[in-house]
């Protein structure tokens, strides 16, 4: 079964959805037999390089930066539940993701995709880690172990730029306005965040629904029974009792 998941670095929800397919993966009886792929979708492309504190943010798009524990609080308090402390939702800063996906993409081609994902999910909202110009993403490569050079040099070509915008095109195609978005086996999807159980409870659906269980065989007439062949067919003898 494929799994693909559509995230960005700054969606406090990704981060709960990115520990949660973790977690529901553990109890997932077929897990070994799950493919998951993260994909891009960035859902601030304009903010600029230096970024902005998410109480700013609230007030481009005309909610009071009062609003933001109201807003945020319980998404902290469900990364808390869940074991991912600290978790600043709301005392951040947010910029433009371009890079860091590009980046992402990059530890993708060299093995570490998902490894990245997850620690820069914990960079941003542990740590409060900025990660919106080239020297920010390239301090967290050399920090997971990335080739400094090597990184540096994929983000100076823009060799990764198409890729993440194929994969924003692609969300959008299949009907995502945001972010987490997440497909099963290309026909399944679950747009927005939802907890573990419910989660696990997607995948064993699509799992049933993908790969039925082989029904008895049905026998239909009695053929021939006997120890011996006839016109119907040939019986196996009962074997000696030893």
């Amino acid at each position: 079964m494929k799994i693909e998941f559509w995230t960005d670095i700054v969606c406090p929800y990704c981060g709960l959805m990115d520990n949660r397919l973790r977690l529901a993966l553990e109890r997932f009886e077929h897990a070994g037999e799950v493919e998951v792929t993260h994909r891009s979708f960035q859902i601030h492309p304009d903010l600029p390089r230096e970024g902005v504190t998410q109480r700013q943010l609230l007030e481009m798009y005309g909610i009071p930066a009062s609003d933001g524990e109201g807003i945020f609080a319980p998404i902290e308090a469900a990364a808390r539940a869940e074991g991912l402390e600290p978790y600043r939702a709301l005392e951040r800063t947010l910029g433009p993701t371009d890079l860091a996906h590009e980046l992402l993409a990059y530890a993708t081609d060299k093995g570490r995709g998902d490894e990245a994902w997850t620690a820069m999910f914990r960079a941003h909202f542990g740590e409060g880690r900025r990660l919106w110009t080239e020297g920010e993403v390239l301090g967290f490569a050399a920090q997971i172990g990335l080739d400094r050079a090597d990184a540096a040099e994929a983000l100076r070509e823009r060799r990764y730029r198409d890729r993440v915008a194929a994969d924003q095109r692609e969300a959008e195609r299949l009907g995502a306005g945001g972010t987490p978005f997440t497909v099963l086996d290309g026909r399944y999807a679950l747009p927005g965040a939802v907890g573990t159980d419910e989660l696990l409870a997607a995948m064993i659906t699509v799992w049933e629904a993908t790969h039925p269980e082989p029904r008895p065989l049905q026998v239909l007439g009695e053929g021939h029974v006997e120890g011996a062949c006839g016109v119907d067919g040939c019986a196996v003898p009962p074997r000696p009792a030893t």
